[in-house]
């Protein structure tokens, strides 16, 4: 079969099963199943498909049909300038999240060494693309996921990242050591009411524990700055992600803490999501 008689098949079944990106996701998994680039696809649509790689189209776009996110099908997700190997033990990184890597490059001269914590590491996305681009500086990454700190491990090595990076299975509440010169964090902070609303993508598939903040959002949030507080050196720097609607209680979480906070950024939909903040 040609790609473009395949790509129709799969986008009209995923359409019926509801399927937001139909086109985009099954061009996206063809791609990668005959590895090329997606552009590449698109200018080749009169091209055969093997049986081999019809079979497995097929098997991973019933996956789709069943809500199972692109990027886990994908085996990767790109990051600020970097492919990051995920799975379902890790939440998939998001441009939202590329905020807090923006922030911190903007802060740190590129020859200054520091020594960076990141708390609930998950695929190391962050703490990665960080040091790929501060070169003299190392850093740690802490998840309470043993599962999430093997995927974090290998995109370590894959980035050869390895003598610089190390990565614990530990929770924040447990976690001891020297102080750091800048934390970053990016916590579960989705609420009660809002997790139950969540697209079956995200709900049904991505790690509950990487995404539910508790009751009103913020009790991972309280963790992480009580925890940095003790974890920072004086003029340290904390850099979160948040939820919009729980900017005013970080605040005040912060000033509690002895934190001073010298920026908020807004994400792409113009909501607040990133808080870079100063121990004192």
């Amino acid at each position: 079969m040609k790609y473009i008689e395949i790509l129709k098949k799969a986008q009209q079944d995923l359409i019926k099963n509801s399927i937001i990106n139909p086109s985009l996701d099954a061009e996206l998994i063809l791609s990668n199943i005959l590895k090329i680039k997606r552009d590449n696809l698109l200018l080749n649509l009169q091209n055969n498909v093997s049986n081999k790689q019809l079979k497995l189209f097929n098997f991973q776009i019933e996956q789709r049909k069943k809500n199972l996110p692109v990027a886990y099908i994908l085996k990767y997700k790109h990051f600020w300038k970097s492919k990051f190997y995920v799975n379902e033990s890790v939440l998939i990184p998001r441009p939202a999240t590329e905020l807090i890597v923006e922030n911190v490059l903007k802060k740190v001269p590129k020859n200054q060494s520091l020594k960076f914590l990141d708390i609930g590491t998950g695929s190391g996305c962050i703490l990665i693309s960080i040091l790929l681009e501060r070169p003299k500086s190392t850093g740690i990454g802490i998840d309470i996921s043993q599962s999430a700190i093997k995927v974090a491990k290998y995109n370590a090595k894959m980035q050869q990242l390895k003598n610089r990076i190390k990565f614990i299975n530990s929770d924040v509440d447990k976690f001891f050591s020297y102080k750091y010169d800048i934390i970053v964090s990016n916590p579960p902070y989705i609420n009660k009411f809002n997790y139950r609303n969540l697209q079956k993508d995200v709900k049904d598939y991505e790690p509950k524990v990487a995404l539910y903040g508790g009751l009103y959002g913020i009790s991972m949030i309280r963790k992480v700055i009580k925890k940095s507080s003790k974890l920072l050196k004086r003029n340290g720097s904390l850099v979160l992600e948040i939820d919009n609607q729980i900017l005013r209680e970080t605040n005040e979480l912060l000033k509690k803490y002895n934190f001073y906070i010298n920026d908020i950024s807004k994400d792409l939909m113009n909501k607040y999501r990133c808080i870079f903040s100063t121990k004192y």
